[in-house]
């Protein structure tokens, strides 16, 4: 009966051996594999967040500029002609290259010869009210914008007089990097009302 006794709890120290050191290490490595991964996920989705603001300012900028060009088609004092780059035509008012942001000036159009005085931007502070003390101001140097108006041709290559082709392009720093971001907005616009 003794040899039984034995043989049982032999057998049962051997399956109670417990993990190898060499099972503990790969666990160990599998888990900071996924640990990293989830982190660079994390970093990633909060570099996007902090980003979000910059990516709407852009987008508002070449919205407004947009609303700008068909502003001065849309105005009597303007001719067709004058809807241009300053390099495409004599009388074209819109500025050629990449332009600080700047308050329009007296005729109203942004993007022109005209324009004056870097812009600000206010945003609501902890109150959340616009106006008040708290207001917190966000200068818009970090901004360039660009209109390009260029000619619209037809499949045969002909210049189509009455229709033009505009490009917004807002470029802007992202924050704490060196890298460069560009919004690009696209659209047409006729000589007709």
């Amino acid at each position: 009966m003794a040899r039984r006794d034995n043989a049982a709890s032999a057998a049962g120290r051997r399956s109670q051996r417990g993990f190898m050191l060499i099972e503990v290490m790969v666990s160990m490595v599998v888990l900071m594999v996924g640990l990293v991964t989830l982190l660079g996920v994390f970093a990633l989705a909060l570099a996007t967040t902090q980003t979000a603001q910059q990516d709407m300012i852009a987008k508002q900028l070449a919205s407004e500029a947009m609303e700008s060009v068909i502003t001065a088609r849309q105005t009597t004092e303007l001719t067709w002609d004058s809807v241009q780059n300053q390099s495409a035509s004599a009388s074209g008012i819109f500025l050629d290259g990449f332009q600080p942001i700047l308050n329009a000036g007296a005729n109203g159009v942004v993007g022109t010869s005209d324009d004056s005085g870097a812009r600000v931007l206010t945003l609501p502070g902890k109150d959340g009210i616009i106006g008040t003390s708290d207001d917190v101001t966000l200068p818009l140097t970090n901004y360039q914008r660009k209109v390009l108006i260029s000619p619209v041709t037809d499949t045969s290559g002909n210049t189509l007089s009455d229709l033009r082709s505009v490009t917004i392009t807002v470029q802007y720093a992202v924050p704490r990097t060196s890298v460069k971001k560009s919004y690009i907005l696209n659209g047409y616009i006729s000589q007709y009302r």
